[in-house]
């Protein structure tokens, strides 16, 4: 018994460490997409407000799942073939950046307009007033909200299990199959998720006490 759960926390930990690599992968590609399509959609120029707008809303409305099933399944089928790995930690740093989106556009709406209209009457460019203005004042109200992507990122990797990943629920199952262990993996699995949760979650209010103190 002793020799089956320390190959059960073994394949666990290879499964966290893939989990861990995923959620870290798919926020930053989330991060940066997600603000260019803020600026998109708070852009003067329509066609980018446009394109900003349909992105966020095709991707919003679609459940992780069913892309998840059609990048992995649809890619193949018009000739992109890429590892599984790399297929889904792109589809959710796809799926994910409509919502960085929204907390940044959100985050920005915080800006008094008269700031933003006296940093253009003294010449500054849309992107100076941005970087100056904007952006300085605008994020401390985004980091508990992208906290909060950055959690359901986390906790959406489980989803990978449902393609073929050996991510930590992924691994899960494969132990609870092999060794007819269900509880102490999906114990061991769930202690795993509400840790990542915890630790975000303080992560992001030591963040917002610091980025508060430089205002």
């Amino acid at each position: 018994m002793p020799d089956q759960n320390g190959a059960v926390l073994r394949q666990l930990g290879h499964g966290l460490l893939l989990t861990l690599a995923m959620t870290g992968l798919a926020f930053t590609g989330a991060l940066v997409l997600g603000v260019l399509l803020a600026v998109c959609r708070i852009s003067p120029v329509p066609p980018l407000r446009l394109v900003g707008a349909g992105y966020v809303t095709a991707f919003r409305n679609v459940p992780l799942l069913v892309l998840l099933v059609l990048f992995v399944f649809g890619l193949p089928e018009i000739g992109l073939l890429y590892p599984l790995f790399t297929t889904v930690t792109l589809t959710m740093a796809l799926y994910w950046a409509a919502f960085v989106c929204e907390v940044v556009r959100s985050g920005i709406r915080t800006v008094p307009v008269g700031q933003i209209e006296a940093a253009r009457a003294l010449g500054l460019t849309f992107f100076e007033t941005l970087r100056s203005v904007v952006v300085p004042q605008a994020l401390r109200s985004m980091v508990q909200p992208l906290g909060s992507v950055f959690i359901g990122l986390a906790l959406g990797t489980s989803l990978g299990a449902a393609v073929g990943v050996p991510e930590l629920t992924g691994q899960a199952q494969f132990v609870t199959l092999k060794y007819d262990n269900p509880l102490t993996s999906f114990a061991v699995t769930t202690a795993v998720y509400v840790a990542i949760t915890l630790t975000s979650g303080l992560i992001a209010g030591r963040i917002e006490r610091k980025v508060a103190i430089r205002r």
